[in-house]
């Protein structure tokens, strides 16, 4: 009965129309049917599940929603904290960490170990995590979750293990950093204030030891009020009441003052000898008015106070304090130099600043020489050291969301040469006027790994630019931009073009990029409905860009259904005939319908220089037809070899000659059939739908389309092979509407007809009725011939069928390797004439190959769909495997990839899993529900490459590299960076022999004496629970493996323990020798005074 069963499904498979609707092969996934084939196919398959394992990569780009900001002075590492609970860690380029707190809590503050590979967390559920950096990924090794109170500031001092946390009631802990454990010393709000003192003094804003004694202890609270904290004595040595609430407290390194920034725009100096009153109070950007008071100004949020040895004026950082009066002013960064005052303006608000300092010690001049400053969207470092402030050149691509990103493409392994020729062309046109210094954030180690191929990722943006990134190991690079919008002329003030109504933000928005790497040729489509087809060249060049117009508008509703509430195809009944397409009806008379044959945008239609780089040849634009704007293009393909480029939208497909500058075929979808169009269509409907004018940007988010519908509402009937699904019995009959677009499209070397004997150039077309469509064309061979005589392009009918729209072709041979589709190779038209070389166009054609030969004729096509995938063998178009994905969702994306030397499925569904099926077979070789679609943004950007690789964006401002291969997944401890190296930390300044001597150093005091267990108790257990972290392991894992670190660190060690036993010699030495002078000095004088009476001194 099995073999039965078989038998008819290799039967029905090739027939176009199965009556049942169901699919046309046999149902069981992965299951080969009993196809009529040129003869057995016998493929060894190599590709096994333990070949697959998802993880995450590296992250790019700038942390999303920024929130704190931490710098090691010695290790020379910086971190930013994020509103969504991640860290971004960062060093010398290469050096690039992510990582991320399991609750998504916002990081309120970051504290770094100084010179201990650790980082102390606060988060804004109140909970404090120890991250160890001392392996590749970081991991947190400690938690203490507070209960009853809520953390408002840290403070970790210069090598100690103990940790001042400030809370909203106004108290402060202190935590043990080695167990993370509260002590049981706690200063009470009550008892830091006086008794007498009858409000409460708000949160802790501010926690800092006093420079000239660690056993003091400034608080800050919000209010106004500070107090200074005598740890020994557990009392109050000051309090000041200031009329104005504190949002900062910085000292001078002496120790004897310090500065306050306030809420009124103010800043305060106070004297430790006279806490009565500040001894100085100025508005920085506060001017006096008539009547003598100041003008009120914004609160200064965050105030450095730092001094140089160069210069006795020390430097005053803050951040804020402008007058309101001066509406529209941006964010500003000043910095005061004794009477010199120099005001920044930034592009977005302020989060956060750091003043990078030579020495981490507080108690030492602190010589400032860069400014870190956080903001928003962006990140800055300035250069101090130089008079007119410039600021560094960041070596990070913190700007990938300079325009939004809504679209992204990833090329693996290209080839070699394109990068630096890509590179050398962008440094052109690379910014000047940065500092000449080094890079201040230079911590950390990275080596490029062995295994490492040319990678480059391509973004398209809002603003019609496009951006080419060196993606190799795991940096990101930005090689070259290139801005679409100087291919059209600007829109006029008064008029702002025939745009407006379409695209009313964006017009120029990229919507999807196609390159051929080795001809170097790309084509951009636009939301305005328009392609842009690019050559590259070295040379700059003075051209007339060609522009062809298309009328790629349907002039029948492709309505599958009779009734308005059906989904499902109704297919032809054999006795009976399809209804003829009527034309549709008249519309009424709007302002709209005097557009017609007009499109969105104006080409530039004169001669134009184009400097090197790429440079627009032909732009092909869909026009408005009756009043309607054409609709967005869908899909697009093109191919360097024959010259050709294809596109097509949800009312027909289109393909251009772009060597002859001609159009080759623009029809309806339903004029592709002719006389095999499985579907029974319907006359027009007088209601026509209209395009949406939503951005891209706004997709990015909010916007919701047809296939977004359906990963929301999981529970809605699955659909069989129509686009749209019924959602909601009060939906619209307009919305269950759909006409019949075309969703993917691929040139390839295939079979246009059962009858072919040898491949020919064809287009494949899919829909989003999940039919395929195979159009044969015909291409002079000749290099004179194809510039001068038609291609002809010949629509045969030929139909394949699967559930769902189709996405993604592929083509193997039959020894199961990937067929490329051929290409022409780049040369340079621009380039001077050279007579011993005539350019003339050299094509490189992958098919037949070998294998094929060897095989016989014919090759395998891999059809992927929203829903299922079937493999064919051609030209019989026998279907000889089919596997059903899913059922409750929906593919987004899919692509016939490369992976260890082999070829491979790699699917991503609305559901959020990442799918990987053998090839040809189908197999299921990986299934793992990674991430949920939370937004179209990721449906937009999620695309697979070769080598095991993928990419999207995780927010409007970063890119999320990860890797679906077992290998890869092994060795990506050694491509990332090391983020902690062995440094001998810098030793205090020598404050003079017979201090240091005698020990007569008041600064220093035993905190484990005052802090510990032994003195101060335990804590309440209910105040604070200790969870204990999971990279415990990890460490263990990481230091067994560092045998260098580990090696490097004692060495280290013992260079310390060495120099101290040498300046503990030198010093006994001294004594011995001071002692030898005291005995032989005594000794004369006793000689001198042994005779003497008493009466004659």
């Amino acid at each position: 009965m099995k073999k039965f069963r078989k038998v008819l499904d290799g039967l029905t498979t090739s027939s176009p129309v199965n009556p049942g609707g169901s699919p046309v092969c046999g149902s069981a996934a992965g299951t080969p049917s009993a196809a009529p084939t040129p003869r057995d196919l016998e493929i060894q398959e190599t590709l096994m599940s333990e070949h697959f394992q998802i993880c995450k990569t590296v992250r790019h780009g700038f942390p999303y929603q920024p929130t704190a900001l931490a710098f090691d002075p010695v290790q020379k590492i910086l971190a930013i904290g994020s509103r969504s609970g991640g860290i971004r860690i960062l060093g010398r380029p290469g050096v690039d960490c992510h990582s991320q707190h399991e609750s998504g809590a916002a990081v309120l503050q970051m504290q770094f170990l100084i010179n201990e590979g650790a980082l102390v967390t606060a988060c804004a559920d109140d909970t404090l995590h120890l991250w160890s950096l001392r392996q590749r990924l970081p991991a947190i090794l400690h938690s203490l979750k507070f209960n009853r109170e809520r953390i408002t500031f840290c403070h970790l001092p210069f090598q100690s293990k103990w940790l001042y946390v400030g809370t909203e009631r106004g108290n402060t802990h202190i935590v043990n950093i080695e167990s993370f454990i509260l002590s049981g010393y706690v200063i009470m709000w009550n008892k830091a204030i006086e008794l007498s003192t009858k409000t409460h003094p708000g949160p802790v804003v501010h926690l800092s030891d006093s420079p000239k004694d660690e056993g003091k202890l400034l608080i800050g609270f919000e209010s106004g009020t500070i107090v200074m904290w005598d740890l020994r004595a557990k009392r109050a040595d000051f309090r000041i009441y200031y009329d104005e609430a504190i949002h900062s407290v910085s000292w001078h390194h002496e120790g004897r003052q310090f500065m306050c920034s306030h809420s009124d725009g103010s800043l305060s100096m106070w004297n430790l000898r006279n806490t009565a009153k500040p001894f100085q109070v100025t508005f920085p950007h506060g001017k006096t008015q008539r009547d003598g008071r100041k003008e009120s100004c914004k609160p200064i949020l965050k105030v450095e106070y730092k001094t140089s040895r160069n210069s006795s004026e020390a430097f005053v950082i803050f951040s804020g304090g402008l007058s309101y009066d001066k509406a529209g002013r941006r964010p500003t960064l000043t910095i005061m130099h004794g009477k010199a005052i120099t005001v920044l303006e930034m592009d977005y608000p302020i989060v956060d600043f750091m003043v990078l300092c030579e020495t981490p010690y507080l108690n030492e001049v602190q010589e400032p020489y860069a400014v870190v400053v956080l903001l928003e969207k962006d990140f800055v470092v300035v250069d101090l050291t130089q008079s007119n402030f410039p600021i560094f050149e960041n070596p990070y691509p913190m700007d990938v969301h300079e325009s939004p990103v809504t679209c992204t493409a990833y090329f693996a392994d290209c080839p070699p040469d394109i990068i630096p020729v890509l590179y050398s062309i962008g440094a052109k046109h690379k910014k000047t006027g940065y500092s000449h210094k080094e890079w201040p954030v230079s911590g950390g180690t990275w080596t490029v790994g062995s295994q490492t191929y040319p990678e480059i990722i391509i973004t398209g943006h809002a603003d019609g630019s496009i951006k080419f990134w060196d993606a190799t190991a795991i940096t990101l690079q930005m090689l070259y931009k290139l801005k679409t919008s100087k291919v059209f002329e600007k829109p006029k003030t008064g008029d702002m073009g025939r745009s407006a109504d379409l695209v009313e933000e964006d017009p120029y928005a990229v919507q999807m990029i196609s390159w051929c790497p080795q001809s170097r040729i790309f084509c951009v489509v636009g939301i305005s409905a328009h392609v842009i087809l690019y050559r590259f060249s070295k040379h700059d060049a003075n051209t007339i860009i060609t522009s062809l117009e298309l009328r790629l508008q349907c002039e029948m509703e492709d309505v599958i259904s009779p009734s308005d509430t059906e989904n499902t195809p109704c297919f032809s009944d054999p006795s009976g005939h399809s209804p003829q397409p009527q034309p549709p009806s008249p519309r009424s008379n709007t302002p709209d319908s005097v557009r017609d044959s007009i499109p969105c945008l104006k080409v530039k239609d004169r001669m134009i220089r184009m400097p090197p780089g790429y440079q627009a040849e032909l732009v092909v634009q869909l026009l408005w037809v009756d009043g309607e704007p054409p609709q967005q293009i869908t899909c697009l393909d093109l191919n360097s070899a024959y010259g050709l480029l294809a596109l097509g939208n949800c009312n027909g497909l289109a393909v251009v000659d772009y060597l002859q500058k001609t159009i080759l075929l623009c029809m309806s979808t339903l004029e592709l059939y002719g006389s095999a169009d499985p579907f029974q269509r319907l006359t027009r409907s007088p209601r026509k739908n209209r395009q949406s004018t939503s951005g891209l940007t706004e997709l990015s988010d909010n916007q919701v389309s047809l296939d977004l519908e359906r990963s929301k509402s999981p529970t809605s009937e699955s659909r069989e092979n129509s686009f749209s699904r019924s959602r909601s019995s009060s939906v619209s009959s307009i919305d269950r509407e759909t006409k019949e677009a075309v969703t993917t499209l691929q040139f390839a070397e295939s079979y246009g007809r059962k009858s072919d004997s040898l491949p020919t150039p064809c287009l494949w077309v899919g829909t989003s009725l999940g039919l395929v469509l195979i159009i044969p064309m015909s291409i002079p061979t000749d290099e004179q011939e194809r510039q001068e005589d038609p291609v002809t392009v010949a629509p045969t009918g030929t139909v394949l069928m699967l559930k769902g729209s189709v996405l993604r072709f592929g083509f193997l041979d039959c020894g199961g390797a990937l067929i490329n589709s051929p290409y022409e190779v780049w040369r340079d038209q621009h380039a001077p004439d050279d007579p011993d070389r005539p350019r003339k166009r050299k094509l490189v054609n992958f098919s037949p190959s070998s294998s094929q030969e060897a095989c016989g004729d014919g090759h395998l096509a891999v059809v992927c769909s929203e829903r299922q995938a079937k493999v064919f063998f051609m030209p019989s178009q026998a279907c000889l495997y089919v596997h059903n994905i899913t059922e409750s969702s929906f593919v987004l994306r899919a692509d016939v990839v490369s992976v260890s030397n082999s070829v491979c499925l790699a699917c991503f569904c609305a559901n959020g899993h990442i799918m990987i099926l053998s090839l040809p077979s189908l197999r299921p070789l990986l299934d793992v529900s990674y991430l949920p679609l939370t937004d179209m943004r990721i449906a937009r950007t999620f695309c697979f490459t070769n080598g095991g690789q993928a990419l999207y964006l995780c927010s409007p401002t970063e890119i999320q590299r990860i890797t679906y291969s077992q290998e890869m997944c092994v060795n990506l401890q050694e491509t990332l960076g090391e983020l902690f190296t062995p440094i001998e930390t810098p030793e205090a300044q020598n404050r003079g022999f017979l201090k240091g001597f005698f020990g007569g150093n008041a600064q220093t005091f035993d905190r484990e004496e005052l802090f510990g267990e032994a003195s101060a108790g335990k804590a309440s257990r209910s105040l604070a629970q200790h969870i204990p972290g999971q990279g415990g392991i990890e460490g263990m894992k990481a230091a067994a493996g560092g045998v260098v670190g580990d090696l490097a660190r004692a060495r280290i060690a013992l260079d310390e323990r060495g120099q101290r036993l040498g300046e503990l010699e030198e010093r006994t030495a001294l004594m011995m020798t001071s002692a030898e002078t005291f005995s032989k000095h005594a000794h004369e004088l006793m000689l001198k005074c042994k005779d003497k009476k008493w009466y004659q001194f």
